[in-house]
């Protein structure tokens, strides 16, 4: 006796089960489909001096925030030198990412931001260590948080302001 199958019946069966393989199908082949919603980890690499816990933290935020970051422990003046940075804006690092010097404890997201605006510049720089800056924003600090600004640093070497923090509206 063979089966036979009414186009109500198939109908049925096709109602219940393609949701469930659609379903499977989709969770297969998520790992193989582009996601153009995550940022790509662009490299970063960054000189420090070996014993500076405040770049670890820096090179932390960096990483949580999507960077893939090599770090050199043998200090940074001499790549600072090399790199065409004036020591006047120096800090207690200096990376490399896309082709633009990044100096201090520049925040993530203006990093990403440069990337995406590409100026005609040399990078960014946040000079000296400025307290509530990446890297130096943890528990030891007490919350405090310093106004502080993000220079973008031009080839000749002058700056102006990419972005302020912590300023009161009466001094910004």
């Amino acid at each position: 006796m063979t089966a036979t199958h009414s186009p109500l019946r198939r109908r049925q069966w096709l109602a219940t089960t393609l949701p469930l393989l659609g379903a499977g199908l989709a969770a297969a082949l998520a790992p193989r489909l582009p996601r153009a919603a995550t940022p790509t980890a662009a490299p970063v690499e960054v000189w420090k001096d070996p014993s500076c816990g405040c770049c670890k933290d820096w090179v932390d935020h960096m990483e949580a925030h999507g960077f893939q970051v090599t770090v050199h422990a043998t200090g940074n003046n001499a790549v600072r030198t090399r790199l065409g940075l004036p020591q006047k804006l120096g800090s207690c690092h200096t990376a490399l990412v896309g082709g633009y010097v990044v100096e201090g404890h520049v925040p993530a997201s203006d990093v990403r931001a440069l990337l995406q605006q590409k100026p005609k510049a040399l990078g960014l720089a946040v000079p000296g260590m400025p307290v509530g800056s990446p890297g130096m924003d943890g528990p030891v600090y007490g919350g405090r948080r310093d106004p502080y600004d993000v220079l973008l640093v031009a080839h000749d070497g002058s700056t102006r302001v990419f972005k302020r923090y912590n300023h009161t509206k009466a001094s910004a």
